[in-house]
């Protein structure tokens, strides 16, 4: 996948989730893993923008390191709103786990690949 493609993904990642959380309800759970879901979630987006500006093979290779975490960390985040019904838009909800599933298993091989070249 070209890097402008798989940056363009994790935005629209970031963006589908603000955009489904903004029309959830105003309990305690919900806002608490709402927050850390946008935090994670625009996070992935913001450091693989760094990681394509990595100073170095080991700069570029822990920034993508950190895109994976934060995606995995979205991805848990996803599951537990999907099995406490936080999320009413299942849909939506199911949707947007797959892309997620799919950005860690990208990110899975590119950090393998990258991890091989350095080598």
């Amino acid at each position: 996948m070209k890097p402008n493609s798989l940056e363009e993904r994790l935005i629209q990642f970031a963006v589908d989730v603000i955009n489904l959380t903004q029309k959830m309800n105003h309990t305690f759970a919900s806002e608490h893993l709402t927050k850390q879901l946008i935090r994670s979630s625009t996070s992935a987006a913001l450091n693989y923008g760094e990681a394509r500006s990595g100073e170095s093979p080991n700069d570029f290779l822990h920034k993508m390191k950190i895109v994976l975490k934060e995606l995995r960390e979205s991805l848990i985040n996803l599951k537990i709103q999907q099995r406490t019904a936080l999320i009413e838009k299942e849909e939506d909800l199911r949707r947007l786990i797959n892309e997620n599933d799919e950005l860690v298993s990208i990110f899975v091989a590119s950090i393998k690949t990258a991890s091989s070249k350095k080598q």
